[in-house]
Formats: C-alpha cells, sequence, structure tokens
C-alpha cells in the first residue's frame, strides 16, 4: 500500500487534529477491506474515534493525531492479511479488525514481515500468527521435532498445530497426520459408547475436525482419512505403536497421566513432528497432581532438544471477552 500524509493542516490546526491518506492497489482491495455496504469503516470510526471517508481506490483518515495512527497501523495490518489471502476472501469481516486492534492496544501485534515469514499454506486459506505468542508458537514447531504449547483456550494452541500439520501434509513432508486426545470428559468410558472406535473418539476431537474442514476440502479431508492417512484416536491406543514420518497432534494434554505421557512421547519415530498441548489451569482427571503435562513440563523444561511454548489471555483471538473470562478466573 502507498501511504500519502496530507502536508498542510491549516484547516485542521485549530482543532489539533491530524489527516492521513492512504492509496490501494486497486478499488476492489479496498471495496474488499471496507466489508459489506462498507460497514467495517463506520464501526472503526466508532472504536478509534475517527472519520474515515473513502473515494475511489483512497481512504482519508482525520482525526486526533494518536488515532489517526492507531487507525492507520490497523488498516495496514488488516490489508496485509488481505494480501496474504486474496484468493480465497470475498470480503474483511470486523472481526479480523477487532482482533489485531486488541493485539495493538496490547503491544502484542506481529509485524507484516514475521506474519509473512510464518504464514501457513493450506488447501483452503493462509494462516498467519495474530499475536507475539502465536509467532514464538509457529516458529517453535518450525524449528523443534517436540513442542509444547501451555495456554489457556482461544489462544489458538490446536488450530495452529492443525494448520502447521496441514502444510507439511500438503507440502510432502510427511506421510501421516496422528490426531489424539485423552477422552476423559463427564466420566464416559469409551468401551460403552456406541459406534466403532471412530464414533467414539470423534466427539472428543470436535474442535480439531473443525479446523481440518475449514483448512481442507470435505472430500480431501474424509478420502485421508478413510486411507489411514489422517488418523484419529484416544491417546490410550497409541501403546505399542511407533510414528515414523507423521505429523502428531496431542489435545487436552492436560487431562493424560504421567505414565500415558511418557508412553506418547516414545512414539515419535524418524521424519516426525509432535504438538503436545494443553491449559494446566483445566486439569479434568480425578488426581490432578498425576497429570501428564505437569510432569512433562518439570522434567522435560531444560532439555534443549523439546520447546516450551506459553501463552496467555494476551493471545486469545476469540471473542474480546473471553480474554476478561480469563482475567477474572485468574484473581
Amino acid at each position: 500500500m502507498l501511504k500519502t500524509k496530507t502536508q498542510n493542516f491549516k484547516s485542521l490546526s485549530h482543532r489539533n487534529l491530524s489527516q492521513v491518506e492512504l492509496i490501494f492497489n486497486s478499488n476492489d482491495d479496498l471495496n474488499t477491506l471496507l466489508g459489506e455496504n462498507s460497514k467495517n469503516i463506520d464501526k472503526l470510526n466508532e472504536i478509534i474515534d475517527v472519520e474515515i471517508t473513502f473515494f475511489g481506490n483512497k481512504l482519508l483518515i482525520v482525526g486526533k493525531k494518536h488515532n489517526v495512527e492507531l487507525a492507520e497501523d490497523l488498516i495496514n495490518r488488516v490489508y496485509d492479511i488481505l494480501l496474504l489471502n486474496k484468493k480465497n476472501v470475498q470480503s474483511i469481516d470486523f472481526s479480523i479488525f477487532e482482533s489485531e486492534y486488541k493485539m495493538l492496544k496490547n503491544k502484542n501485534s506481529v509485524d507484516t514481515s514475521s506474519k509473512v515469514l510464518n504464514s501457513i499454506d493450506t488447501w483452503k486459506k493462509t494462516i498467519y500468527p495474530k499475536s507475539d505468542g502465536q509467532n514464538k508458537y509457529i516458529q517453535a514447531v518450525n524449528e523443534y521435532d517436540v513442542i509444547f504449547g501451555l495456554g489457556p483456550a482461544g489462544t489458538g494452541k490446536s488450530y495452529l498445530a492443525v494448520a502447521k500439520a496441514v502444510q507439511f501434509l500438503k507440502k510432502g513432508h510427511i506421510d501421516k497426520i496422528i490426531l489424539s486426545r485423552p477422552a476423559v470428559e463427564a466420566g464416559e468410558n469409551l468401551g460403552f459408547l456406541p459406534g466403532d472406535m471412530k464414533d467414539k473418539v470423534d466427539p472428543y476431537l470436535r474442535p480439531i475436525y473443525d479446523a481440518l474442514y475449514e483448512m481442507m476440502p470435505f472430500e480431501i479431508v474424509e478420502k485421508k482419512i478413510q486411507e489411514g492417512i489422517i488418523e484419529i484416536a484416544p491417546v490410550a491406543f497409541m501403546r505399542g505403536r511407533t510414528f515414523k514420518n507423521s505429523f502428531i497432534i496431542i489435545d487436552e494434554a492436560q487431562n493424560t497421566s504421567s505414565i500415558q505421557m511418557k508412553m506418547i512421547l516414545t512414539r515419535l519415530g524418524n521424519g516426525s513432528k509432535m504438538i503436545i498441548n494443553g491449559d494446566l489451569t483445566q486439569i479434568d482427571i480425578k488426581y490432578i497432581n498425576d497429570s501428564g503435562l505437569s510432569t512433562a513440563k518439570k522434567k522435560l523444561s531444560n532439555l534443549k532438544t523439546i520447546k516450551f511454548v506459553n501463552l496467555n489471555k494476551k493471545d486469545v483471538v476469540r471473542h474480546k471477552i473471553v480474554s476478561e473470562i480469563i482475567s477474572a478466573y485468574e484473581k
């Protein structure tokens, strides 16, 4: 984007106002950014307290200097996201502005170069880090074979893990994706649930399925599951196996036992990568002190070949109220 700042503010100076003009590559780019019926601009005017007008491929921002600079930075960042996903984006939803705005306010945003460097290409979309914590998480996945992602709900741990797995599969870096998590919710025993193994485990892995379908066409996901290229299994059924040339994701790992965690970690074979995600504030197993994730953190955090990445409420990319809920519970 080419940016042109107006040099003479005589008509604005008495009101202590500043003005910036942004010029986009095309009218279509600007229309996509504006959203349906230009509703994104109306909302930006409200939350940042500026006056944004547009004509052709130009956008004019008027307001107090600090607010104008914030609006300019925010629009530039969202425009970078649009350019990363231009083939797949028809319009920009305001939730993207909200997410980037929150990261800017928390001084937890990611610069453009890092977004491009750590962007993740999947079948359906390009995914990028939205916070500094997410950026470090993706870098760790790029550099290490065993990665622990620790943090509260909504920080993108599972979503980004699935994205990297899909990217690796698309590029041919791996032969198989293994998705697993302990099934402990509601005290149910897998043996008493109806259906085959996939039917038993599916409810526990619904968030991972949702992520897969968001990144891959439905028919490709179903075909690769049938072919065993994408495999879904509970943690208990990993015993005795070795995974070679695979991308293994263990979700909700705080609900594994110490014995299960050791068993999981020793499944790693040559050419494989393993991501273990969990939230140590959400342990659901009966014996909390036996959490495999907690034990692993104590025993393995000093190993240079394993990376622990801690995410926090500043990295939450869900609805803004989620961060407030996490803060309330922390208090």
